[in-house]
């Protein structure tokens, strides 16, 4: 049985844990750590501040519709994981034992593995999508990890990997959640883009595609591409980025320390105006 922790109770972290759900079933362990019971539907964000939607119907209880689910929620954050135990310490004091292969588990796959994105594919989907062999977008998806703008870090270091560190720095540093499936193309993050509707039946096409190939020379081919990045000890330096969220995730941060008090004593709306007014340009 995999025990399987996800970091982050946003639009990402939710969507994650309820794919490795439905994808793993019943037979492993799936818990989610986030920071306070709520969870927002942050693309709903700008409607809140327009006074179209009222913070109530944006937001849910997490703990329980989790729960509906078979999930664990953790609400009290993360102060610590140690990578080497595989375990992540929440704010309450509760140990948490995980594998660090629920992710690259995609990736150790000797299989072929293909996703099929669309819509909002944000920090934990992201790094999902980037760990698999294979990502097919739908047009309209938005890819990104906006870790950095609420005081986070970034739980697996793979974009680097996939598109080098000059973009890698650019996306990560800015938190830059808004990169569209033209731009994700361009930079390697997908390998095609089709019109909404269409990714999955293209996904599977590909699928069809590989498994009409020698099976052997298919888990060898996949093997030896991802030993070259073994070789270059990807999976030490994932394990070391690991290691550095974990200190970012303990320090809290001023950022994040303001929003929640901004959040706490004026509300959602007038956090969330201060976050984005900290990305506005003068002039």
């Amino acid at each position: 049985m995999a025990r399987i922790v996800v970091m982050g109770a946003g639009l990402g972290g939710m969507a994650a844990a309820y794919e490795l759900r439905e994808t793993l079933g019943k037979a492993h362990h799936v818990s989610v750590v986030g920071l306070g019971d709520r969870f927002s539907f942050t693309p709903s964000n700008p409607w809140l501040a327009v006074g179209w939607r009222t913070p109530g119907q944006i937001t849910l209880d997490a703990g329980k519709h989790l729960g509906d689910k078979g999930i664990a929620f953790h609400g009290s954050g993360a102060q610590r994981i140690d990578a080497e135990a595989r375990q992540v310490h929440t704010g309450d004091g509760e140990v948490l034992d995980y594998d660090f292969k629920f992710l690259m588990q995609f990736w150790d796959c000797p299989k072929p593995t293909i996703a099929a994105v669309h819509g909002f594919c944000l920090a934990g989907a992201f790094e999902m999508a980037l760990s698999c062999d294979v990502t097919v977008a739908a047009e309209g998806t938005r890819f990104g990890e906006p870790e950095v703008r609420f005081g986070s870090g970034i739980v697996a270091m793979l974009l680097p990997w996939v598109v080098g560190p000059k973009a890698a720095k650019e996306l990560l540093l800015t938190g830059n959640d808004k990169v569209d499936a033209a731009r994700a193309l361009q930079l390697g993050i997908v390998n095609h883009v089709v019109p909404a509707g269409q990714e999955l039946e293209k996904a599977l096409d590909i699928a069809r595609d590989m498994a009409a190939a020698a099976p052997l020379s298919v888990e060898m081919t996949k093997r030896a591409i991802n030993r070259t990045y073994e070789m270059m000890n990807m999976r030490q330096a994932l394990l070391a980025a690991l290691d550095i969220d974990t200190l970012i995730e303990a320090g809290g941060g001023p950022e994040r320390a303001e929003f929640n008090r901004i959040r706490k004593e004026q509300g959602l709306k007038a956090a969330i105006e201060w976050r984005d007014a900290r990305f506005k340009r003068a002039g």
